[in-house]
């Protein structure tokens, strides 16, 4: 009797591990997966450069400014602050994880990091250079002329290859090994009650429709401002700006949930900085539901859940410019 008793326990423990696994195979989202650079030089050189203030005309910013590794990928204030001062006109997106957005930019003007990593450098309002500037810069220190050849086989500097080595660098930002990920991959214990009622109610309301994949986002376009209008003073459209479509109008590439607690403010406008009105917002005019206090405390649990080990990056110590190097014109 005891001999049966013991071999049903084990059946049942067995079945209930084959049931979790494939619940957690079937989930809406993925766990992230670390990244091996598979070129090491040009990964390095990109990490150079995404720090180097040099690629803008103060010679003050760096694409770190704006999307810092210390603090979530981002800048945590509602626009971010360009050349001379100027105010952007939009919330910078977080660069951990960007590589898996179907494209780049809050409407999606750039197809892919490398596209996107050349705008800023040449954006009146944001490093306020020019291509040919900043590749100049570049190319007038020896020792970056010998990580190019190093990292492309010749040690031309070009805004291709400057571009593809940000991007290079950029794709290795990636957030794996969150408590939601250690949950999906079968750790029962990873996850407290009210972060799993969150989950679960964050697939039942619909949220899993926009937010889905590995980045929790990021894989489509979506109005913001289903049900209702979102009030804001942000003239940004959207992508109506890349489209010329009115029916683009406040479309916007859905935001990776990633790290979130760590990349308020939130939205496009920066204008709200908790994370529990952002879900009281976003139930309301996405899905027409008034969620109460427990079930956003309960989303929010869940939210937090998603916050994956940073980037352990060691600060690149960068050449130094020389007599023949051009000068930053910081006012």
């Amino acid at each position: 009797m005891m001999i049966r008793t013991l071999m049903a326990s084990l059946l049942l423990i067995s079945t209930l591990a084959v049931s979790f696994t494939v619940s957690a195979s079937n989930e809406p989202i993925q766990p992230i997966k670390a990244v091996t650079p598979k070129e090491p030089a040009l990964v390095e050189l990109g990490k150079m450069l995404f720090f180097d203030p040099r690629l803008s005309k103060s010679g003050w910013i760096s694409c770190n400014s704006c999307h810092n590794l210390s603090m979530g990928g981002t800048d945590n204030i509602p626009t971010s602050i360009g050349h001379a001062w100027q105010q952007g006109p939009i919330n910078a997106p977080t660069v951990l994880n960007s590589s898996m957005n179907l494209a780049q930019f809050w409407d999606g003007r750039a197809k892919d990091l490398k596209e996107q990593a050349g705008g800023p450098i040449a954006n009146p309002g944001e490093m306020a250079s020019t291509h040919e500037l900043a590749v100049s810069v570049l190319n007038s220190i020896p020792q970056y002329r010998a990580k190019f050849e190093k990292a492309f086989g010749s040690d031309k500097v070009d805004i291709d290859r400057v571009t593809t080595a940000i991007a290079a660098f950029e794709e290795t930002l990636v957030t794996p090994g969150s408590r939601f990920d250690k949950w999906l991959e079968g750790d029962n214990n990873a996850l407290n009650k009210q972060e799993l009622d969150g989950y679960k109610l964050f697939k039942s309301s619909g949220c899993t429709g926009c937010h889905n994949g590995p980045a929790v986002g990021g894989a489509l376009y979506q109005k913001f401002g289903v049900h209702h209008q979102y009030k804001t003073d942000s003239k940004i459209e959207g992508r109506k700006a890349v489209t010329g479509k009115d029916t683009d109008l406040n479309v916007f590439k859905v935001p990776t949930l990633r790290n979130i607690e760590l990349t308020y403010p939130y939205f496009h406008d920066g204008a709200v900085w908790t994370l529990e009105e952002a879900v009281k917002i976003m139930g309301k005019l996405q899905l027409d539901r008034d969620f109460n206090k427990k079930e956003i405390d309960s989303i929010v649990a869940f939210l937090k859940t998603l916050t994956g080990e940073q980037p352990d990056i060691q600060l690149p110590i960068l050449p130094p410019s020389n007599n023949d190097t051009p000068r930053p014109q910081p006012f």
